[in-house]
């Protein structure tokens, strides 16, 4: 079917995240069950848990490393080069997007570029700036949300609970930050690294299979 040969990427994306959001949610209910019961607390229903802090801070706390991931990548690698690397430009190559003003009436360019020279210039970084953007959106629903836990577990010590903004500075916030921002800065090295010398055969990932590894680039 040409829906799914033009679309089969994106389509079988989504398809594992919808079924990986579902195995959270449901998972996540049946453990709040469980430690709900174990220390006499209100057992929440799935729609109700579907909108408490514990899992909409998961949620988001995942969404914002993946966002912080994607955008740093992208726009590290506009300036940054890994020589050999399939992730990296070729810094041999000729610059691609010089002379925007040429390229703007060139067939099938992007409409967008023909309105001035402001509306090219946020174009030309609005990958980034979308990327960037979610990265922020989902941080401040992660922070806010696990502001929320932090306040109930508190009130339930019998401890004075802190505002949203204090909880800004507070280490538990940071911990959950910085455990899933490492790991995704580690995993895209490792990308970049493991891309010089190694291949998957017809990938966009991957150089060529019959490449030299000094090749740069896709």
């Amino acid at each position: 079917m040409r829906l799914f040969r033009d679309n089969g990427l994106t389509i079988v994306l989504m398809l594992l995240f919808a079924g990986s959001i579902l195995g959270q949610w449901i998972a996540g209910w049946h453990v709040q069950m469980e430690d709900a019961r174990r220390h006499g607390a209100t057992v929440l229903s799935l729609a109700a848990y579907s909108i408490s802090p514990e899992f909409l801070s998961s949620v988001f706390e995942n969404w914002e490393s993946e966002f912080l991931q994607m955008s740093a990548y992208v726009l590290l690698t506009a300036f940054l080069i890994q020589r050999g690397s399939a992730e990296s430009k070729d810094p041999d190559s000729p610059v691609r997007d010089s002379d925007l003003d040429l390229q703007a009436s060139k067939p099938g360019a992007p409409r967008i570029l023909r309105w001035g020279p402001i509306w090219r210039a946020i174009y030309a970084r609005s990958l980034g700036l979308a990327l960037a953007t979610l990265f922020l959106l989902s941080f401040t629903v992660h922070w806010t949300q696990s502001a929320r836990v932090a306040a109930e577990e508190a009130i339930a010590h019998g401890e004075p609970p802190l505002d949203t903004l204090a909880y800004l500075g507070d280490p538990q916030l940071w911990f959950e930050s910085f455990q899933n921002w490492q790991s995704e800065f580690l995993s895209t090295a490792v990308l970049v690294v493991l891309s010089i010398f190694l291949r998957q055969k017809e990938s966009p990932e991957s150089k060529a299979v019959a490449a030299p590894h000094s090749q740069t680039g896709e």
